[in-house]
């Protein structure tokens, strides 16, 4: 009897801001590859997550959530990621929160149909109604006539219903050879991870508008021996908002230093020393330029 063949492919995961494409995506690969805040538009990157089993390799690509207002430059290019994802994927993944279908989500429905694509609705945070009875009521409202290949119902939070997600998701990707290593998690740098982690104590620690005027650039990375030495510039848009972000005596910044060396060091599973200074690069998140020069590509 033949072996059940192995399954390869790309998945590309869309949805509106702050559905938890990036917690899905983290418990699924089973590291955190995506940063996760309680903020809208957190993730701001196209980044893959590659999760391998004995049975197959789902290539996650996590995008940033796709809103209707593109007015700055950094706007239109979390759009341009989160389209430009769908091309060269096997399959589409609709996320949605359960209980909800916005305005917000009919357009990013609408985006993944124009590719022709095969697609899946994955509604997450179940866990979140309280009445079980409503959700299958749900399914059936959001799922008719949208041409759904499978509805998942999970937590990722929680975990739930992600091994029949797995199980579902690599039933529609294609027989095909591993396209990653098993050991890869990721296709970003060790550099790209750092930044992101720091940016992710800006978007936790600071007031509800400021976080979106802040990029880190990673200035050095060493490792020396079992420590990693790194220094970072985190850039605002204005004077004003670099006092926010040092705060009175430098509190501020020595609190998202500390969380940021932290989940650092639990990430990477050594000793960091983190060097943290503040620029100002006025209007750098209207200024192609200046993104460029961030690693906005």
């Amino acid at each position: 009897m033949n072996e059940p063949a192995f399954r390869a492919g790309l998945v590309a995961v869309i949805g509106r801001p702050n559905v938890g494409k990036s917690t899905l995506v983290n418990r699924m690969v089973g590291y955190k590859v995506s940063i996760v805040s309680p903020k809208a538009q957190t993730t701001r990157h196209r980044i893959l997550g590659i999760d391998t089993g004995e049975a197959g390799q789902i290539v996650f690509v996590d995008t940033p959530g796709l809103h209707a207002e593109g007015k700055r430059a950094i706007n239109r290019y979390m759009n341009r990621a989160a389209r430009g994802a769908l091309a060269d994927v096997e399959l589409g993944a609709l996320v949605i929160e359960a209980g909800q279908w916005r305005e917000a989500d009919e357009a990013a429905f609408a985006t993944l149909e124009k590719t022709g694509l095969p697609r899946v609705l994955i509604i997450n945070k179940v866990d979140r109604i309280r009445d079980k009875t409503e959700l299958l009521p749900f399914i059936a409202k959001v799922s008719e006539g949208r041409g759904f290949a499978a509805v998942f119902p999970v937590s990722a939070e929680k975990g739930a219903g992600l091994d029949d997600l797995r199980r579902g998701l690599l039933d529609l990707l294609p027989a095909s050879e591993p396209l990653f290593g098993e050991d890869e998690i990721t296709d970003r740098s060790e550099r790209f991870l750092v930044a992101e982690l720091i940016r992710e104590q800006l978007m936790r620690q600071l007031g509800a508008e400021l976080p979106y005027a802040t990029a880190v650039v990673i200035d050095s990375f060493k490792t020396e021996g079992k420590l990693l030495r790194i220094a970072a510039t985190i850039y605002v848009e204005r004077s004003g908002q670099k006092a926010i972000v040092i705060g009175a005596g430098g509190t501020r910044m020595r609190a998202i230093g500390q969380a940021a060396r932290i989940a650092i060091e639990r990430q990477f599973e050594r000793k960091v020393f983190l060097e943290l200074w503040c620029k100002v690069r006025e209007s750098w998140s209207d200024d192609e330029a200046a993104l460029r020069g961030f690693g906005y590509e």
